[in-house]
């Protein structure tokens, strides 16, 4: 929903889902008026850039979005629901608990802060702490470290864009770089790490939030897939910096070396991927 933002999501398998919502989700894959995977990101930032720039603004929408990206592998249907009212009332939220006070009237008018934080009380209360799971996590401006681990460096998928003279090749639509696994394999990764972590850094590892990924994994079908997405971090990135992007299979080293007494090499493939996003980070001040 961010312009510059990446995205870790969970598809979950349809059986995942309760009967009722199966239909619905079936009926969404065949119809042609759903928003399609190369337009999708679009069109949800569109919606929340509408609400925002609303006299009133609007924090949160009045429903739950009914959209949700798909994937199909050999005739299997998996789903990742938009969640667009759950995600931007936990947003909302955070954004309202680390504002001032007087900075936040400017941002959202007090009434319509107090409703909002109304509405999402009223929803926890009627739905349960299990309505609060999210498909989808977002960041802005960076990747963190912990989302690399679920991946392996060969579930790279890259696509470069063409641009025509004189145009900016990130501007251009298309480019994309993804990583897909299965919900197994990033268990048993994130599983590797927490432990590689944990027995050579101690309590440090926490810092990590590694752990806090692989809670969240384990929230869903065990059949699942796992996506990273770079979204809209890719118009910040030429072709050439996409391509000499290889964060997964650096992080991944990094943890190989300390697991494997090699403290030179998971420092410098460490330091690698930090200083990549650092000066990604260094972009949102500068604009």
């Amino acid at each position: 929903m961010l312009p510059y933002a990446a995205y870790l999501r969970v598809y979950e398998p349809l059986t995942a889902f309760a009967e009722s919502e199966r239909k619905v989700w079936a009926d969404y894959a065949d119809s042609r008026d759903r928003p399609r995977r190369a337009n999708a990101l679009n069109a949800e930032h569109g919606e929340s850039v509408m609400r925002l720039l609303g006299m009133p603004p609007q924090p949160v929408p009045a429903q739950e979005s009914p959209n949700a990206y798909l994937r199909r592998v050999e005739d299997r249907l998996y789903v990742c629901p938009w969640q667009t009212r759950l995600r931007s009332w936990l947003a909302f939220s955070r954004l309202r608990g680390t504002t001032p006070v007087k900075l936040m009237d400017h941002l959202v008018p007090k009434a319509i802060a107090e409703q909002t934080a109304d509405d999402f009380d009223r929803y926890k209360r009627q739905a349960g702490s299990d309505a609060l799971r999210t498909h989808i996590r977002t960041t802005a401006w960076h990747v963190p470290p912990s989302w690399f681990v679920p991946f392996d460096g060969n579930e790279r998928w890259l696509v470069l864009g063409s641009a025509n003279p004189g145009q900016d090749v990130t501007t251009t639509t298309g480019r994309n770089l993804i990583y897909v696994t299965s919900m197994a394999q990033a268990r048993r990764r994130t599983a590797r790490a927490l432990s590689v972590l944990r027995r050579h850094l101690g309590d440090v590892a926490a810092n990590f939030d590694v752990e806090d990924v692989a809670r969240w994994l384990e929230e869903f079908h065990p059949h699942s897939l796992v996506e990273l997405d770079y979204g809209g971090l890719v118009h910040l990135m030429d072709d050439d910096a996409l391509q000499a992007d290889q964060s997964v299979a650096e992080l991944s080293a990094a943890l190989t070396g300390l697991d494997t007494g090699q403290e030179e090499l998971a420092y410098a493939m460490y330091q690698r991927v930090i200083l990549r996003w650092k000066s990604m980070q260094l972009l949102e001040s500068a604009n």
